[in-house]
């Protein structure tokens, strides 16, 4: 497992808040079921890290460097738990456009969606979770933060935070979600090491990123395409967002980056096939 310290340097380059995907709840305890089927829709199970010293909770950043131009692009359908009053006036968490747009490329994406985002959007979320094109993980239910001081998100205390990632498996099930996979991203990127052996023994890989697009927030979609392409090797994993309200650009960003990186040479992979490369070449 990369050092924690990398992982914060790295975090801390997303900048400000990560606030809030599609195509065009209820609490409860769940937890990922390894034994069964857990890609959408695939019958095929997926892969995981094996778990740090002590059961830690392993923690993905990229895949191998040497087994030719993969990147995964991952989205992140944040919407927290008190959001409910904003979505209901009219502010939009989702981008279905997004998810068009990467259909009609032909791209695979990872969606990591929080449970709260589900319940806004079950049609959205069920359209994911049965489209073989995507894989859906777990974003935690509240979208509130696993440390102190995550750019400026609500916390969750320790002793809650297994129950809120078990909810958000629930709701992503309860919204139509199949198989949502054995991964989990932290809300704003944010852990430590209290948080990874908190969520032992459930069974995730924490997966994060090794390239910030720095879409968030952003009204420049050229300067995203640099960050992007100027960031992406091979075995790369790509944060973005697919919410309209939080990150107006993405959509844009997405039709200039793939043609671009289709002609270096790059295939676009799922984080399933990024984690599975990496438990071979170990």
């Amino acid at each position: 497992m990369i050092a924690l310290a990398r992982r914060i340097t790295a975090v801390c380059a997303l900048g400000a808040a990560l606030a809030a995907c599609g195509s065009a709840g209820t609490s409860g305890s769940a937890r990922p079921a390894h034994a069964k089927p857990a890609a959408s829709p695939s019958a095929t199970r997926p892969p995981v890290l094996a778990p740090g010293p002590g059961g830690l909770t392993p923690v993905f950043e990229h895949g191998p460097r040497t087994l030719g131009k993969t990147v995964a692009l991952t989205f992140d359908a944040d919407m927290t738990a008190d959001q409910g009053p904003r979505a209901a006036d009219g502010e939009h968490f989702d981008n279905p456009d997004l998810i068009g747009t990467l259909r009609a490329l032909k791209v695979p994406a990872t969606i990591f969606m929080t449970g709260r985002w589900a319940e806004q959007y079950p049609a959205q979320a069920r359209s994911l979770g049965h489209d073989p094109q995507f894989e859906v993980a777990n974003h935690s239910y509240s979208h509130y933060a696993f440390t102190a001081d995550c750019y400026g998100l609500p916390t969750v205390a320790p002793d809650q935070m297994r129950k809120d990632v078990e909810r958000a498996y629930a709701a992503l099930r309860q919204a139509g979600v199949p198989h949502p996979l054995p991964y989990f991203r932290f809300p704003g990127g944010c852990y430590d090491r209290q948080a990874l052996r908190t969520l032992s023994g459930i069974g995730v890989t924490a997966v994060q990123w090794d390239v910030v697009s720095g879409d968030a927030f952003a009204t420049d979609a050229d300067a995203v395409v640099r960050d992007v392409l100027d960031g992406v090797k091979p075995g790369s994993v790509v944060v973005m967002h697919c919410t309209r309200s939080a990150a107006p650009t993405t959509e844009r960003v997405v039709r200039t980056v793939v043609p671009q990186l289709r002609k270096q040479g790059y295939r676009f992979v799922k984080v399933s096939e990024l984690i599975g490369e990496t438990n071979g070449h170990r």
